[in-house]
């Protein structure tokens, strides 16, 4: 059964886990000197980060849960990816891991377009877009395609990134450099948005 969610509900569960991650990875030190812990001294700032990452994203899940009665799939895909790459990166004490959750999540994301669009003929943009952007199927293929392609662009450039750059380069580029991508990309979709719209009815 749903319940009534308060507005900052829904923002909390999308961007608390990956601030909580920034904030432990940025905020380290002070931790570690405030409470001087073997198991804090004895880790990571990226490791740290990571469990406080796979902490908030369970309960991300448990207030959707409780509030929606349902997980949404995009976000219940991330959080399996998260403790899956998560739960290796602790346990094995190996960054590695979390570093490469992006690549997989990326992956999934465009094969799932990709397979939506030329298996079953549907274009699996259109059920997460439609409320902000109406458009012809025409318009909703191309859309698919493009977005799985970028996603695919992504999960090769956090691979490279990655493999090449110092974790701090890594953290900015996994939270900024990506919703900056993002934006971009959007963005540069309106020329195909507008071409394709369908006006509403008031607008006929």
């Amino acid at each position: 059964m749903a319940r009534q969610k308060p507005n900052w509900m829904g923002p909390a569960i999308e961007y608390g886990p990956i601030l909580i991650f920034m904030g432990i990875y940025y905020g380290f030190d002070r931790i570690v000197a405030a409470f001087p812990h073997e198991l804090l001294q004895n880790t990571t700032q990226l490791i740290a980060a990571t469990v406080g990452l796979m902490i908030t994203t369970v309960i991300g899940i448990a207030f959707s849960l409780y509030y929606d009665g349902k997980i949404p799939k995009v976000p219940l895909i991330t959080a399996v990816v998260v403790m899956i790459f998560g739960g290796l990166t602790v346990y094995l004490n190996d960054e590695t891991f979390i570093k490469m959750k992006p690549t997989i999540i990326q992956t999934i994301f465009a094969l799932v377009l990709f397979g939506g669009l030329f298996i079953f003929k549907r274009p699996l943009i259109k059920p997460l877009m439609q409320k902000a952007w109406n458009m012809t199927d025409e318009g909703w293929r191309i859309l698919t395609i493009r977005f799985g392609f970028y996603f695919l662009g992504m999960a090769v450039l956090n691979e490279i990134v990655w493999r090449t750059q110092s974790n701090d380069f890594w953290v900015n580029f996994k939270v900024l450099g990506s919703m900056g991508l993002m934006v971009l990309f959007i963005f540069s979709q309106y020329p195909v948005i507008r071409r394709y719209h369908l006006p509403e009815e008031d607008e006929a």
